[in-house]
Order: C-alpha cells, then sequence, then structure tokens
C-alpha cells in the first residue's frame, strides 16, 4: 500500500502543480489535485513514522483546503 500512496501523491501533485501553472478557468481543481496529494503524504507519512514529512504535509493539507475555498468554493 505504502508504494501506492507515494506514487497517488507524487503524481497528483504533479498534475495539481500543471494545472495552476496553465492559469486557465480549470485552474482551481489543481488545488483538489494537491489535496488528493498532500493527503497520501499524510498517510505515508503516518505509516513510515517520518514526523517531518508528516508536519509539511499537514500544513499543505491546510493549505489546499483554504485553495479550495477561495478558488472554488
Amino acid at each position: 500500500m505504502l508504494p501506492i500512496l507515494k506514487w497517488l501523491g507524487t503524481g497528483a501533485g504533479i498534475a495539481g502543480a500543471l494545472l495552476v501553472a496553465l492559469n486557465i478557468p480549470a485552474s482551481g481543481w489543481g488545488f483538489a489535485l494537491f489535496l488528493v496529494s498532500s493527503s497520501s503524504w499524510v498517510v505515508a507519512a503516518i505509516i513510515m513514522r517520518d514526523r517531518p514529512l508528516l508536519a509539511l504535509n499537514a500544513a499543505f493539507t491546510a493549505i489546499n483546503v483554504l485553495g479550495i475555498v477561495r478558488w472554488l468554493g
């Protein structure tokens, strides 16, 4: 399960960054992809017991929720 979470987090993060960088009307959905990414990495960090990675992605999760509220809400 861990490799799946890590690849999901990586792929969703790349796709989200691309969508935001394109600066098109659908760019706000990049935050939804970022949320998938950061959430995947939170779970992976818990499994790996990697506290710095957990802290980083917990913060990213909160920021991504803010982005969703501001762009899509």
